[in-house]
């Protein structure tokens, strides 16, 4: 494995350590500063991705519509971001599963994963609903969108990672990874621990 890669997943898998503990508000913070963001950035979003769809005429209709932002696509996914800080926090549950005889008590808790990865097709709001998710649930996250959706997605990783910054959580929460070869691909697979 590329040895920059390497060091790319420990910090993100680092920083998933980090999010594990942070308390609720924090992370409710951050998902509200990311929606913000995501409307205050939107005409450098919209931007980013017309030199996509620019890149992409080849493709047939329905793949550009799936690459496709526009304001109401754009103000729908804030829109989603700020529905999932409305969630009640998912770490917070605890389900109490009573006394064993000895006197001790029992509780189911959750915890985070620590790190995951998702690799899927040119989809820039699955880029934002899939960090919102695992950062609210106190995971770090590797996302590897298609390459068709390079700018955009440059576009979309920054937002994220200046809002983590701003909320007071580790910026290498969320690795937007963005390089159109398959290198990136195979170090991801090859990861271990």
């Amino acid at each position: 494995m590329d040895q920059t890669h390497l060091t790319a997943l420990q910090r993100t898998r680092a920083a998933g350590q980090a999010l594990a503990v942070a308390d609720t508000a924090r992370r409710r913070d951050w998902l509200n500063r990311l929606a913000d963001r995501l409307e205050a950035d939107r005409s450098a979003i919209l931007a980013a991705n017309a030199e996509d769809l620019e890149a992409a005429s080849g493709l047939d209709a329905a793949r550009q519509d799936r690459m496709r932002l526009d304001a109401g696509r754009l103000a729908e996914m804030a829109r989603a971001v700020r529905e999932v800080a409305a969630q009640p926090d998912p770490l917070a549950e605890k389900e109490d599963l009573g006394t064993r005889p000895s006197g001790i008590r029992v509780q189911r808790v959750r915890s985070p994963l620590g790190l995951v990865a998702m690799i899927y097709e040119a989809r820039p709001n699955v880029t934002i609903d899939a960090a919102a998710l695992a950062i609210y649930a106190g995971n770090a996250i590797v996302l590897r969108p298609g390459r068709e959706i390079r700018a955009t997605s440059q576009a979309l990783g920054r937002a994220i990672a200046e809002t983590l910054a701003e909320a007071g959580l580790p910026s290498d929460a969320a690795l937007v990874l963005d390089d159109p070869e398959r290198a990136w691909f195979k170090s991801l697979l090859a990861a271990a621990g």
